[in-house]
This record gives C-alpha cells, structure tokens and sequence, in this order.
C-alpha cells in the first residue's frame, strides 16, 4: 500500500493666498506607438508582475520590491553592508532582499557579501506609482528611453521605452530575481510550466477572468500578442502596459487644484503655498513633483556609488542621483537612493543650512532648502497626505494586488495515522478542495501532455469543513495501488491552485468541484 502526493498550493474648503494660477492636472500619461495599450496586454502584464514563478526560485515577484500601498516601493527593509561590508557603518543601505546566489542549474554559490542567504540590493527600490512618466528609470537613469528587443538586439521602441527597460533588469539578475547565466529562454521555458498566479491568493477580480479564459501563460501571451510566443521583449512590453496604469492621480492636491472646495485642509494649503515658492518646486515640480534630473544632495560621498557618472560616464555627474516624486512620499519606508532615512522630518533636516552631514564633493548649487521650523509640520502635513491618492494606500484598482507567498508552500503531510492530510493555510483563501485519483489512472497514451483520465475528482464532499487546513480521508488503496491528491483553493468563485503538467498544460480533473 502506498500514497503519493501530487499538488501545487496556490494557492480642505481653502484658498491659494496669492493671485497666481494653479498648475494645470496630470497630462495623458505617454504611451509609446510600438507598444500601444490593450486590455489583454495589460492584464498579462499585472499578472507577470506580481507573480513570484518569475524569479528563478519562485520567491520574488516584481510587486516583491515594488508594494502597492508603498507607492510602488518596498515596504521592508534589509541591510547591504555597503562599500566596506561591515554592517553597522555609515555606508550601509537600506535596499531589497532578493535571492540567495545560485549557479546556472541552481547550485548554492558563496556569495563573499551574503554567504547562503538572501542578497540585498545597493540601492532602495525606485517607485513603480508615477514611473509612466519618467524618460528614464532607475536612481542613476540607466533604463533609457530607447528599448532593444534583449534577445535579437533590434530595436524596438525608439522613444518612450524607458518602461519597457526597467522591466528586464531585475528578471536576469541574480541578485534580484534571477540566477547566474539565467537567459530569456530559461524564463520562457519556466513561465510555460507556470500556473499563472498559481502561488497567489486573493486574486485581483480584473485578474480572474483573464486566467480562467486562459489558463496557461502561452495562453495569456497568445491572447495578447496573437501567438503564444512567450519572449523578453513581450514580457517587458506587457509589464510596462500595465505599470502606465499605475497613476497616482486622485490625490487632494489634484482635487484642490480642479477647484473642489475642502480638497485639502487649510494646514495642507499653507504648506502647498510654501512648497510652491521655495526650492523645493525647482526640482519637485508640479504636477508630476518632479523635473526628472539627476542631482547629487551630499547624502553620501560620492566614491560610495558615483550613481548618473556610471551611465553617462561624465565626472560632474558624480553622485548625482534622479530626483524622486513626491506624488506617494508619504507612503514610503524609506527615503534616498540609498534608503537613509526613513521620515519626512529627516528629510527636510538634511537640506538646511550649514548641516555638518552633507557631503559637498560636486554637491548641487540649489541647496541649501531652508524651511522654518514654523513651517515645517504643515509642508509635511502637505507631502504626506495631500500627495496620496487614496486608492494607493488603500490597494483598491488600479493598485490592488495579490497576496504573495515569498515561496512558503510547505506539502501536503499525512498524520502518523495515514488517514488525516494537513497542510497550512493561506492568506486570503476561504475555502479549500481536494480532488483524489488513482495512480493507474495516470498514463498518457495520447501524448498530450495530460492524463488521459484527468487528474481525478472532487473528493470535498467528505470534508465537514473545507475552511480548515484539514482533510481526512479514511480509504485505503488496495495492495499494489494508490492515491495522488490535488489541492486547489476557491478565489472569488473559481478553483485555483492545481498547478500544471510537465509539459505545461493546465492540470483539470475528470469532475470537477462544485
């Protein structure tokens, strides 16, 4: 008598004081002509994005690095030791955990930084809120405006792919979210054995339909781009699709400056007319709170990490970092390319006058910001709040997300009894079903990738309580004979979690449950 296991868990009424015009809303959000928007791209892009089987261990998702309710920014905190690998010195950064070092075929490597663990990134993780409209991304701008299809070479967006750019970093590095020598055929080749989302929970509801009129990811790259070639190019096409989405822009300064009375309250509109006329509009211009330049503020010398120098190659731009928005700033862990500090408060402390932190190597000529300190809550009160949208704090669409797992699906495990499975819950799940099968039952014949008899049928009509991690199953196989199980989950209606077969096809059960 034997069992075997076979599954996948899913799982303010005021006033401007002065005479002078507001600035004008948000313009159209740019959308390059090589890559113009549909509904399927996008959503093929949401889920690329937040799924973790895109990182080489299944752990690390693009939305990882980048929450929702962080304005697009990582919402922990891990330490890189910096230049001189000693953790606890001036130097460290606060960055991402991404994954352990591993080989080409998934071989531990000795990171000499990080060992066995998890490598941490050299920068705090840039927003994915308001990146639509950056010519270039990253702190230093290498994602430029010029995208080349990565696999061919050949351009393919002449202006207006910075996006589309940023997309691929982190998908091959193997600090980030890859592994040593990983390629764009490696990652075509995993997201074909891939249930898409299938080790989320609570999937968003634009989402579902998507993955249950295709199943599959060369289903989902066949809806969106006419066959199901899955390549780098289309995922990062489909990616920046729908990172334009991600805009901002219903905070309580967009509502007071298209003339809603009590859009903001009368502290956040003495802090906007302060903002307004100092310094800090020069770079944080409305309405993007923005210029997109690059500035060197003496957070940290610039030998640490010559930031835009490492792109253009041109010494004056040593240190010199893109200036950030502030449309979400007070979302943010963290703030700085580097990540050091983690308040508003200390942020405006860093740009007054004769502060014996600053580092003057190639410092910019427009500091320093001084704000009285009379002053200073209400400009808080102003970036912190009335620069939120609310539906960024609060993850409704466009930022609404799934729960992500970080790859925590320990099995199936029967009870020394060898009747009782359990295995743990799951966020977001409210319902489980399990579906049982004979091994028999699983032969090929017709070579289609699939059994021939399905992966066996509900078997949940046994189970008093299908919210608990629990199922027993008193049966036992005859001699010779045995079982294999399938976990799935309910989500929002629809069963989720069966997982795929080795040759990439959705698992489906000979009778499904009800």
């Amino acid at each position: 008598m034997r069992r075997i296991l076979a599954f996948l868990i899913v799982t303010a009424g005021a006033t401007l004081a002065s005479a002078q015009a507001p600035p004008p809303g948000l313009p159209p959000v740019p959308v390059p002509s090589e890559n113009p928007a549909t509904e399927d791209k996008r959503v093929l892009g949401k889920i690329l994005f937040w799924d973790e089987q895109l990182s080489g261990d299944d752990t690390v998702a693009c939305g990882t690095c980048h929450t929702g309710n962080r304005s697009g920014t990582d919402a922990r905190v891990a330490i890189h030791p910096g230049v001189d690998v000693i953790v606890g010195t001036p130097d460290d950064v606060r960055g991402s955990p991404g994954v352990a070092h591993v080989d080409v075929n998934g071989n531990p490597v000795l990171d000499p930084v990080f060992g066995f663990n998890r490598q941490i990134t050299t920068r705090a993780a840039n927003a994915a809120v308001m990146a639509a409209y950056s010519p270039e991304l990253f702190w230093d701008g290498r994602a430029r405006t010029t995208f080349f299809d990565p696999q061919t070479g050949l351009p393919s967006i002449a202006t207006g792919g910075a996006l589309e750019n940023q997309a691929l970093g982190p998908v091959l590095s193997s600090v980030e979210m890859g592994r040593d020598g990983r390629t764009w055929d490696h990652v075509a080749v995993k997201l074909q054995r891939s249930e898409p989302l299938g080790q989320a929970t609570a999937i968003p509801s634009d989402v579902l339909p998507a993955i249950a009129a295709h199943p599959s990811y060369p289903d989902l790259f066949q809806a969106a781009f006419g066959d199901a070639a899955i390549t780098g190019e289309r995922i990062a096409l489909a990616i920046a699709t729908y990172e334009r989405t991600l805009v901002g822009n219903q905070t309580p300064w967009d509502r007071f400056v298209a003339g809603v009375p009590g859009a903001m309250t009368p502290g956040q509109v003495a802090g906007w007319n302060f903002f307004r006329t100092s310094p800090c509009a020069a770079c944080h211009t409305p309405p993007q709170f923005t210029n997109f330049t690059y500035r060197n503020i003496g957070v940290r010398p610039p030998a640490e990490d010559l930031g835009r120098q490492n792109v253009t190659g041109n010494v004056g731009d040593r240190g010199r970092f893109k200036v950030p928005t502030l449309r979400g700033v007070g979302l943010k862990a963290t703030y700085m390319h580097n990540g050091q500090f983690n308040n508003l408060q200390a942020v405006i402390a860093h740009y007054r006058p004769a502060n014996p932190a600053i580092f003057l190597d190639n410092i910019d000529p427009i500091l320093p910001v001084p704000v009285p300190p009379e002053v200073q809550p209400a400009l808080i009160d102003f970036m912190a709040n009335a620069l939120t949208d609310p539906r960024v704090a609060a993850q409704t669409a466009p930022f609404d997300q799934p729960v992500l797992h970080a790859g925590n699906f320990p099995e199936l495990t029967f009870d020394p009894d060898k009747t009782t499975i359990r295995w743990p819950s799951l966020q977001g799940v409210a319902s489980y079903v399990i579906y049982r099968g004979d091994l028999d039952d699983l032969v090929d014949a017709n070579a289609d990738g699939l059994p021939d008899f399905g992966y066996g049928v509900c078997f949940s009509g046994s189970d008093p309580n299908q919210a608990d991690a629990v199922f027993l199953d008193a049966e036992l196989p005859e001699a010779g004979h045995g079982f294999f199980y399938l976990k799935g989950v309910r989500d929002v209606g629809q069963i989720r979690g069966l997982g795929v077969s080795s040759a990439g096809r959705p698992r489906v059960p000979a009778a499904s449950c009800p």
